[in-house]
């Protein structure tokens, strides 16, 4: 029988500490194996993290972009009988309908099943009503004009109760201005248009011979809390262009006078009523379907023949004068002539029907089609969305009325409205704007990413200015010049600076610096010039010293030799400033900047960030890029000077090419910190989403954006999901950042790993 026989390498190995079968080594064998699992287990979870938070922050982030949903409800016949609807209207929670006949009945009716809920006839004293337009569509005021010219206003309300813990809605009309019509004109006219603001009614209506009147109402309430409507004001005059339709601003500054026919608009400055003084006709390319004002009373949309919708509103011009600005246009798919809008009530969002009975929902400032489908047969008549827009009502020119529960949540939001300029209301020109809150009610929410961008770009740029060469140059200098007594002081000193928090610094930045750099500019920037200088000019004297001065100090203390110096050009810089900004700026630096070169200074801006955010970024980047210097075997350095180098040229061709990876890898662990930093620049800075890189002018990066605004954003609301969206751009800049930086650490390893 033949036996096995093993090499006696094999048998080494078997019993060696590699095999780990040696004796006394299966310990440790295990330790190393329990260790090297742990590592995988632990680099494995940060990954596993890493993708959850990703997917999480997608999560959040993936219903912005969504379209529209319309889910149609039961199409019915419009009840209420035979008459002319002149206009329609849905409750708060889109369960009851109104709808206004020539007649003077208004009919309410379930929206649902289109079953009648109720007839209230108007005091109209017999007459038929000609005209009828909202005075207030939020708060349900329409004002109606009879055949005798005069106007009644009414209010359609819904009284909500719960017998049962069952929710009754109860319909019902009331008469803010009394029951008794108010008189206005001697016959019946044409394209009724009332505002109210501030106890002031003001009227409009076109006569027969294309004239237009206006009148205004007073409102006077005696001490004994009884109200009365005074005519305050009247006035008739002949418009530059046809009245066909009018429109009246809600705080009655301006009018709009439009040719339907022409496709001209007429824009007028109203001064009450009296005569209204024209500004500027403009031509809209079209005949003229309708017009509409959008929710917050500012724009007007104006749907042409040709299948455009277009948004205007006034605007200056450079020499400050107000015009009428077409602001974007919106193109209905196929180009049908439009035949109604149908503006919500509290966003800037509408719906366009055409001919052929389709319907387009739109988003005024995102410039964005949401939705778009065909809902009828025949021409659309009449669009209502209820003031929570999530109902919308699509009434035929046949009388039957199409419903569709709206899901709508994020329409304010597009690709251009994040990263473009957009021309909101009230301002000249397109710009980029973040702001996300108002007190006002018809406020535009603005919510470009491209400023916080740029302040999360600007205030990483001068933070970096300011560490990378403090830090790296500092690292070099105590790594490979320092004696080792003075490095085991200077190093630990330096971290201690990391351990320092963020919201000190940032505290310190906003109540001692920034008003220290206010007051003392001009020497500020007599530090930063003069300070750097006269380091290498000290080592330049120092080097032409007698050599029996030099020997004094001991080798690798030089260093502390320039304490003195910096202390006395930092005293020298300040001790001059005043005296030469007297000189040279008249005695105000800031002053002359601004009227000299047009720009201008904020207390807390990049400059004090870049200084505090500076000091924060630099222990990382010098610990990290010290160390990588230190690490560098000597017998490298010893061989380049055994071969006649320098020591200047050894750490230009050998050290800082070995050690450039770790040197790489400290800058860009610096800059993470730097983009991620939150504390420092919401403490010194005026947190201004600006988009300049001045550095004199403050900022808002997405983390201070993020630490601000989350506390006071509703949850699942666009504000909600665009900080959010902040914080994916962050991650994935970061990210991409450190894939970029690990790529080139990795070529930088393999180019100098033989040296």
């Amino acid at each position: 029988m033949s036996e096995t026989r093993v090499s006696p390498v094999a048998a080494t190995l078997e019993h060696s500490i590699v095999g780990g079968k040696a004796a006394g080594m299966q310990g440790r064998y295990l330790k190393d194996n329990l260790a090297k699992w742990v590592v995988w287990i632990g680099g494995l979870g940060v990954i596993v993290a890493l993708m959850l938070i990703f997917i999480y922050l997608l999560s959040e982030v993936a219903p912005l972009f969504r379209g529209a949903e319309l889910k149609q409800r039961q199409e019915f016949a419009l009840p209420g009988g035979q008459g002319k609807t002149l206009y329609f209207a849905a409750e708060e929670q889109g369960e009851v309908g109104m709808r206004l006949m020539d007649s003077g009945a208004v009919a309410f009716f379930d929206l649902y099943d289109g079953k009648e809920r109720g007839q209230v006839q108007l005091p109209v004293g017999g007459q038929g009503i000609v005209s009828a337009r909202e005075l207030s569509a939020e708060a349900g005021s329409i004002g109606a004009q009879l055949a005798d010219g005069s106007v009644l206003v009414f209010r359609h309300k819904y009284l909500v109760s719960y017998p049962n813990d069952k929710r009754v809605i109860t319909p019902d009309v009331e008469y803010p201005f009394g029951e008794t019509p108010l008189a206005f004109m001697s016959e019946g006219g044409h394209s009724l248009a009332l505002r109210e603001e501030r106890g002031t009614l003001l009227m409009a209506a076109a006569d027969a011979a294309g004239s237009v009147h206006l009148r205004a109402y007073e409102k006077q309430e005696s001490l004994m809390g009884d109200v009365s409507f005074d005519v305050g004001s009247e006035s008739v005059f002949a418009p530059a262009v046809a009245p066909d339709l009018l429109l009246i601003e809600p705080l009655l500054s301006w009018m709009y006078v439009i040719d339907r026919e022409a496709g001209k608009i007429a824009f007028y400055k109203l001064d009450g009523a009296n005569a209204p003084k024209l500004v500027h006709i403009y031509e809209a390319g079209a005949a003229i379907e309708d017009a509409r004002y959008l929710a917050g009373g500012i724009s007007i949309v104006v749907a042409q023949a040709n299948g455009v919708v277009s948004q205007w509103f006034p605007a200056r011009d450079k020499d400050g004068n107000t015009y009428l600005a077409r602001v974007r246009e919106f193109d209905l798919p196929g180009s049908k002539p439009v035949t109604a809008i149908g503006p919500e009530m509290r966003r800037r969002g509408f719906a366009v029907g055409d001919s052929e009975g389709h319907v387009a929902l739109f988003y005024a400032t995102a410039e964005r089609m949401i939705e778009e489908r065909k809902v009828l047969d025949g021409p659309v008549q009449f669009l209502s969305f209820n003031p929570r827009a999530q109902y919308l009502a699509v009434l035929g020119a046949d009388g039957k009325l199409a419903g569709f529960d709206v899901h709508n949540e994020h329409p304010e939001v597009s690709l251009k409205a994040l990263w473009g300029k957009i021309w909101y209301e009230s301002y000249d020109e397109p710009k980029w704007l973040w702001q996300s809150s108002s007190a006002s009610s018809d406020f535009e929410p603005k919510f470009s990413m491209t400023p916080l961008s740029i302040g999360t770009v600007k205030g990483a740029f001068y933070a970096m200015i300011f560490a990378i060469p403090l830090a790296v140059l500092g690292a070099i200098f105590t790594a490979n010049f320092m004696s080792p007594e003075m490095r085991q002081v200077v190093k630990p000193s330096v971290e201690v600076l990391a351990a320092l928090p963020s919201v000190i610094l940032g505290f310190l930045a906003g109540l001692w610096l920034a008003p220290f750099v206010e007051t003392n500019l001009p020497g500020v920037f007599l530090t930063l010039l003069l300070l750097p200088l006269s380091i290498p000019l000290f080592g330049y004297v120092w080097t032409r010293m007698p050599r029996s001065i030099r020997l004094r100090t001991p080798a690798g203390w030089e260093a502390a030799m320039l304490i003195p110096v910096i202390a006395f050009v930092v005293w020298f810089c300040f001790a001059i400033a005043k005296p030469l900004e007297a000189v040279a700026f008249g005695g105000n630096m800031q002053g002359w900047m601004d009227h000299t070169l047009g720009i201008g200074y904020d207390q807390r801006n990049a400059l004090v960030v870049g200084i505090a955010m500076g000091i924060a970024v630099i222990p990382v980047i010098f610990s990290i890029a010290e160390d990588a210097i230190f690490s560098v075997p000597k017998q490298l350095s010893l061989g380049s000077l055994a071969l006649g180098a320098t020591p200047w040229q050894t750490l230009v061709g050998v050290v800082l090419p070995t050690a450039s990876p770790g040197i790489f890898s400290a800058i860009m662990i610096g800059l993470g910190r730097a983009v991620g930093e939150t504390m420092i620049v919401l403490m010194a800075t005026g947190n201004t989403p600006v988009t300049d890189f001045s550095l004199f002018q403050g900022m808002r990066t997405f983390a201070a954006n993020i630490a601000v605004e989350m506390p006071e954003s509703e949850v699942g609301s666009t504000h909600f999901r665009l900080l959010f969206f902040a914080g994916l751009v962050l991650f994935l800049f970061t990210f991409v950042l450190n894939t970029l930086a690990e790529v080139v650490r990795q070529r930088l390893r393999k180019r100098y790993s033989n040296l």
